[in-house]
């Protein structure tokens, strides 16, 4: 009998693992062809965002029966989370159990305790007066210690560190990215106590949450996996391609703008994909360093500008430097061309638009995610499609620019 039990457990964590990297809409579908009682403990090893996700893509009588028949605290945390969105700090929330006021006494919260820890799982109490506002957190190593009459808010961390329900996911990561506590109290705006997040869930959105950047940094949304139909993923990814191939007629019309000089110096064609590609790569690496300050909160402490002096820095000497090198081989393509064009100079021109170009890409690439934060577009997302117009219009322009000029 327990090796049958032990088998069932087994498949509902495998089961409920498989979900985590389905799309939505096949997890949703899959548990509601499951026995209810399985769907509901399948549900409760999910994350409650993810959980509610699922249940709000199947039908009313779905969800209502699976709320029927699931333990009441997770029914209560199920409708607790519903009226959040899924990217705040609300959606992650449980039912708070250890609420004590603070005048009760150790040896009473005690006796509390002995009944919830047999329930729930309780790494902190809380403490609130008669409105429900926080006013102090107490671990249970304080009450191991402590004399039993003493009141609870003598043992407490009063006034303590706590989230708030609305608060973006992203902010609140920066936020406990010094504090690492297993479960973090959860306030509304006047400062009730609504809710408390595990540690461990609340840094497994983080780590989802840094996994998909890598992913929308090229326009693929974090909504999208293997699994994802291929009409969604179709739907999720051509409108970053339009705006991309937009932002490629940008940089097309520059070369444009100097034909005439490509077609009496047709070596400096080589050259546009050498500037353009040693560019982009330096403003890829500005942008990475700083989406990666972003989520970990550095820059709260960093000065923008001297983020932004460092990386133009670096673009300067990256660019000097490789811009020797491939000046050089700027001199010698054109010195073995049929008919050599001031080699020399050409050299030069490569030089300077390199460092130029490698310069400013630094720059855009630490600004660029730092503006989009600023009027609300999710810089992971958006970055890479400006930065990369921007590197294209930079190298290329001083590039040609500078050969019309020196050379014609």
């Amino acid at each position: 009998m327990s090796q049958i039990i032990a088998d069932y457990e087994e498949e509902n964590v495998k089961l409920a693992r498989e979900l985590r990297s389905m799309d939505v809409a096949k997890a949703a579908l899959k548990v509601a062809h499951l026995a209810p009682d399985r769907a509901v403990d399948i549900l409760s090893r999910l994350n409650s965002a993810a959980a509610l996700d699922i249940l709000w893509h199947m039908t009313d009588v779905q969800r209502e029966l699976l709320q029927e028949i699931a333990p009441r605290n997770l029914a209560e945390q199920w409708l607790l989370d519903r009226d959040y969105a899924t990217d705040v700090v609300g959606s992650l929330m449980e039912v708070p159990v250890a609420v004590f006021r603070p005048d009760m006494n150790v040896g009473e919260a005690v006796d509390v305790l002995r009944d919830l820890v047999q329930k729930h799982i309780v790494n902190y109490g809380f403490l609130t007066d008669e409105n429900g506002k926080l006013l102090g957190v107490f671990a249970f190593r304080e009450l191991l210690f402590a004399d039993k009459l003493q009141k609870l808010e003598e043992i407490s961390v009063l006034k303590p560190f706590f989230l708030q329900d609305t608060t973006k996911l992203e902010d609140a990561m920066e936020d406990v990215v010094t504090r690492h506590f297993p479960a973090y109290p959860v306030c509304n705006d006047e400062g009730k106590l609504v809710g408390i997040v595990r540690g461990h869930v609340l840094f497994e959105a983080q780590a989802f949450e840094i996994s998909a950047q890598a992913g929308r940094m090229q326009g693929v949304d974090k909504e999208e996996r293997l699994t994802t139909p291929l009409k969604r993923s179709l739907k999720l990814r051509h409108p970053w391609l339009q705006l991309n191939l937009l932002t490629a007629f940008i940089a097309a019309a520059v070369v444009g703008v100097f034909q005439n000089t490509l077609d009496q110096i047709i070596v400096l064609a080589a050259f546009l994909p050498v500037l353009a590609g040693q560019s982009g790569n330096t403003g890829c690496q500005a942008l990475a360093v700083t989406l990666r300050g972003m989520t970990l909160g550095e820059l709260k402490t960093f000065p923008v500008f001297s983020l932004v002096s460092k990386e133009a820095l670096l673009g300067l000497s990256n660019g000097a430097v490789v811009g020797l090198i491939a000046g050089a081989g700027m001199f010698f393509y054109a010195n073995g061309q049929p008919e050599p064009q001031a080699s020399f100079m050409l050299a030069v021109i490569v030089w300077v638009a390199m460092t130029v170009a490698c310069m400013i890409s630094g720059v855009c690439g630490a600004l660029i995610p730092l503006i989009l934060k600023r009027v609300g577009a999710d810089p992971a997302t958006a970055s890479s499609i400006f930065l990369t117009t921007m590197t294209d219009v930079v190298s290329m322009g001083v590039f040609l620019g500078l050969a019309s000029v020196l050379v014609l």
